[in-house]
């Protein structure tokens, strides 16, 4: 159970990194805003992460929300995701 908590804390840890990453490698000209703000705990009770992000680019607005968290006995989490591409043409 303690490599399962050290586990979700490396991704804990890592998930911002990555998202970054990937928020820099679609980057283009044009209209940019985003969002973003997260959250980790590891302690005697377990490990958990949340995350609430949003992006406005030239591809179109997006939104994420999770969280992760992993106790004792059980690990739990939830995912909420939106979308809309357009095209300027």
């Amino acid at each position: 159970m303690r490599a399962l908590h050290r586990t979700v804390a490396a991704l804990a840890l890592t998930a911002p990194v990555l998202l970054g990453c990937a928020g820099l490698a679609s980057a283009q000209e044009g209209l940019n805003a985003d969002y973003g703000h997260g959250q980790f705990y590891v302690g005697e009770q377990g490990a958990g992460v949340m995350d609430t992000n949003s992006v406005v680019s030239p591809d179109g607005p997006q939104f994420s929300n999770f969280w992760v968290f992993a106790g004792p006995d059980s690990i739990s989490g939830e995912f909420i995701g939106s979308g809309a591409t357009y095209s300027a043409e």
